[in-house]
């Protein structure tokens, strides 16, 4: 037995469940298993290595945090992407996010000033795409990105706040996926956050706020343009 299988065969239930759940996530949210496939038990088991038992697990709870659907005598499917969703989580966010920012800020400390300093500096220095001339996604970006703007709001003091925003950054990583190659050539994120942080330090919170929603609905344009752009293309080839 290879130290692989020896170490896949050592894993418990509860452990290997969790593991493709994680694998799972991250393809949908990456648009690796793009918005409305059909999620087909065969092809899972063979591309995870994984038994039906734990797949299943992993699918019944990305049902619950609205990423797959399940369909009656039909299977599972990766939730496809809408305008109105799109609209309405966007929405929510800037609602929640700004509250959390506000009371993040109400409770600043040096040390959490320092964090984000520290954190956008990380930012600052990586670059957004892999190949400078075309886009291609930088993983580690994804995650300095991801960890600064969870600072923003993590000194809020409320748990079930800071749960409820993550869930939203999960639910609208698929739609900045969709959008991130156009975006990339034509927007300064980079600037958009230095502006966000300089308010922050400057105890500004109505602009610090004000940015943290505008930079939120500037990327909700970007994939709003491309979804309608891609459903009247769409209409065109229908009607031929």
């Amino acid at each position: 037995m290879t130290t692989e299988l020896q170490a896949k065969s050592s894993e418990s239930p509860a452990t290997l469940a969790t593991s493709v759940y994680e694998r799972l996530k991250t393809d949908i949210l990456e648009t690796r298993l793009e918005p409305g496939r059909k999620l087909q038990l065969r092809f899972l088991t063979e591309h995870y290595d994984a038994g039906q038992t734990p797949l299943r697990e992993a699918l019944n709870r990305l049902t619950t945090e609205d990423l797959v659907i399940g369909k009656e005598q039909r299977g599972f499917f990766v939730k496809p992407v809408s305008l109105e969703e799109l609209r309405e989580l966007t929405k929510t966010r800037r609602w929640v996010e700004g509250l959390a920012l506000k009371e993040s800020m109400a409770n600043a400390t040096p040390e959490w000033e320092e964090a984000l300093l520290v954190a956008h500096h990380r930012l600052e220095r990586t670059p957004r795409s892999l190949d400078p001339e075309k886009f291609e996604n930088n993983p580690e970006w994804e995650r300095l990105h991801r960890i600064f703007h969870a600072l923003l709001i993590g000194n809020c003091g409320s748990r079930p706040l800071i749960g409820f925003c993550e869930q939203l950054a999960d639910r609208l990583q698929r739609y900045r996926a969709l959008s991130s190659r156009k975006a990339f050539r034509v927007r300064n994120v980079a600037q958009e956050h230095a502006d966000i942080l300089k308010a922050v330090l400057q105890r500004d919170v109505g602009e610090a706020v004000r940015l943290l929603e505008h930079h939120y609905s500037q990327t909700a344009d970007f994939i709003l343009e491309d979804l309608k752009n891609a459903a009247a293309l769409h209409g065109k080839a229908a009607a031929l």
